[in-house]
């Protein structure tokens, strides 16, 4: 089954530290270009690293619409884009299985990840919520060759792990 963006969705959630954390903010970010093919036995997509939109600030797990400008925004995708996953030499993230199994009402998943060319094992729990398969991953992003984003040299930084949110539809019958 093929499934994109049209269908699915892919959200990434940042996480803010550093002595002025208080005036920075925790993010809400969303892929608009990927597709995945699913089986019962294989999954594989691919993520366009430069297609992210900042769909808001967070504040204590809840959007807080309006705490960032549209201008504000675009520099977030700007940074992530150019500075965090250097898009132009990397321009997809990807994911290929290597083992898919039912687990009750869930699917384990293990593969290999790839981002900003660095491959590593990743193993998650994909849930079934109502027509939908829903899975969360922490990525550590230095296992991917990445800095962390600061900014005020270093008074603000996005934590090193980030949340991966990705909800797909459930494969017919």
């Amino acid at each position: 089954m093929h499934i994109d963006a049209s269908t699915g969705e892919c959200l990434v959630f940042t996480f803010k530290e550093g002595l002025l954390s208080r005036v920075a903010h925790d993010l809400k970010l969303r892929c608009d270009t990927w597709s995945m093919e699913m089986t019962e036995e294989a999954i594989s997509a691919s993520f366009d690293s430069a297609a992210f939109t900042c769909i808001n600030a967070m504040k204590n797990g809840k959007e807080n619409p309006g705490a960032l400008s549209a201008k504000d925004k675009a520099q977030v995708i700007d940074n992530m884009r150019d500075a965090v996953l250097n898009a132009k030499t990397h321009p997809t993230i990807d994911f290929v299985s290597q083992s898919v199994r039912r687990k009750g009402n869930a699917l384990e998943v293990t593969g290999q990840l790839t981002i900003t060319g660095k491959t590593n094992t990743v193993a998650a729990e994909c849930r079934k919520i109502a027509s939908n398969w829903v899975v969360e991953v922490d990525i550590y992003q230095p296992d991917f060759g990445i800095k962390p984003y600061t900014a005020l040299m270093g008074a603000i930084k996005v934590k090193p792990t980030i949340k991966v949110r990705l909800k797909v539809p459930v494969l017919p019958g």
